[in-house]
């Protein structure tokens, strides 16, 4: 009979698994596959974005999926929380850009080490390669686990971090929504976020832009009105099949969501190479600079503007032959090129799918989640954290973070309820 039993060994599971047995409780961690901490190892190009460092009103602007539902959990133990914790565990942390905080080794698994070591010392047992067939329960409450091999353990309390379906070869493979249902939760639709994007646009299937990449391009998603959705100024990359890069990744989950609302038709994407100034100011700016060399070809005057692969593939569609030189060129056709430098919009029909993405959008519903304690409102006993939740950010340290508050309240939760039973 164990106080607590948590299943999944990632970055939530770990930290559940700790703060459920500082108070003393009799813990056991169970993971399927043959490693702890799979996700938290490859996270951040193997360096491990362990959170970030934004204030709190910034770090939930990045988490556009249910973001708000965390201010709860960040009451009772937040960013800041996550840095002095892993600091007293011996691993300093170091800031980099946008707030993102890594190890000062630069190594993911100082990381993982530090989780397992602090697990050994608090005897968390941790069983591996162990898999769990269903939750045990009555009308009322949690009573256990029953294994794939048909051993049954009781525990007053289950936690719930076995991930979402993102990224299944660390071990996120779906399993926890079937559980969670049979506990009488809501699963909402679950969907790839943080993911390239695919298209059927000429240009993309003759592949003539594969490998380019723009830097600081601002990328807008448009609604069926032609409205904007939501921008991201950040550096994309033109692939094989479709868009990838960190502006396309931010704005995939608004593409999946508009696509939902319009019946799964293409959704309109606009790139602006140059965000930094508008329209009438690009077009001062290449005039000026085709005329101070008017004998020279276009494509030569104009090269350090953008990629010349870009710039190439503009001309041709603002109908400028690249040789014509600054002295032929009319207004006119400038004008038409300024215009493309700001607004080259283009068509995505979808994404790649939920196991090529970096995050799951949809999950357990948070209106069953009571957010201070990360219970169950359904089942007494049953405790959810990280991505099996409805609740999903951009990358950059935004959805460890939720993993690891959310984590780190269900394991203490689930720890004081299993006191009650002493």
């Amino acid at each position: 009979m164990y106080d607590v039993i948590i299943i999944g060994a990632g970055p939530s599971g770990l930290m559940a698994s700790i703060a459920a047995a500082e108070n003393g409780s009799k813990v056991l961690l169970l993971e399927k596959g043959k490693k702890p901490g799979n996700k938290l190892a490859i996270s951040g190009g193997g360096r491990c974005n362990v959170t970030n460092r934004l204030p709190q009103e910034e770090i939930i602007k990045n988490i556009p999926g249910n973001g708000r539902f965390l201010y709860g959990p960040f009451s009772v133990f937040n960013n800041e929380d996550i840095i002095h914790f892993f600091e007293n565990l011996g691993v300093p942390l170091k800031e980099e850009d946008h707030g993102r905080m890594f190890p000062v080794s630069n190594k993911a698994k100082d990381v993982v080490n530090a989780l397992l070591e602090e697990m050994k010392r608090l005897n968390v047992d941790l069983k591996l390669e162990t898999k769990v067939a269903k939750l045990l329960m009555d009308d009322e409450k949690i009573l256990g686990v029953r294994l794939d091999n048909g051993e049954e353990i009781r525990a007053h309390a289950v936690v719930l971090a076995v991930g979402g379906k993102a990224v299944p070869q660390t071990g996120s493979t779906g399993d926890g929504y079937p559980w969670a249902e049979r506990a009488g939760h809501t699963i909402t639709t679950l969907y790839p976020t943080e993911v390239p994007l695919l298209s059927s646009e000429p240009f993309i299937i003759s592949k003539e832009l594969q490998g380019l990449a723009l830097r600081d391009a601002a990328v807008s998603v448009l609604n069926a009105k032609g409205k904007t959705l939501v921008t991201h100024t950040m550096d994309m990359l033109f692939t094989h099949f479709g868009l990838s890069g960190p502006a396309i990744l931010r704005c995939s989950q608004f593409v999946v969501k508009e696509r939902m609302k319009n019946g799964n038709k293409p959704v309109t994407m606009n790139i602006d190479t140059l965000p930094s100034q508008n329209e009438e100011e690009v077009f001062q700016l290449i005039n000026r600079t085709v005329k101070e060399d008017a004998k020279k070809q276009v494509n030569n005057s104009l090269k350090g503007i953008v990629p010349e692969k870009w710039l190439h593939f503009l001309l041709e569609r603002a109908t400028i032959d690249p040789t014509e030189t600054g002295a032929t060129l009319s207004a006119e056709k400038l004008r038409a090129l300024a215009h493309l430098l700001k607004s080259f919009t283009l068509e995505v029909n979808g994404t790649q799918p939920i196991e090529r993405a970096f995050v799951t959008g949809g999950g357990v519903s948070t209106k069953e989640i009571v957010p201070k304690t990360m219970a169950s409102k359904k089942k007494d006993g049953l405790y959810f954290c990280g991505e099996i939740l409805d609740v999903h950010g951009y990358t950059g340290g935004y959805n460890i973070t939720s993993a690891l508050v959310t984590g780190r309240i269900a394991g203490m939760s689930a720890g004081h309820y299993a006191t009650l039973f002493v």
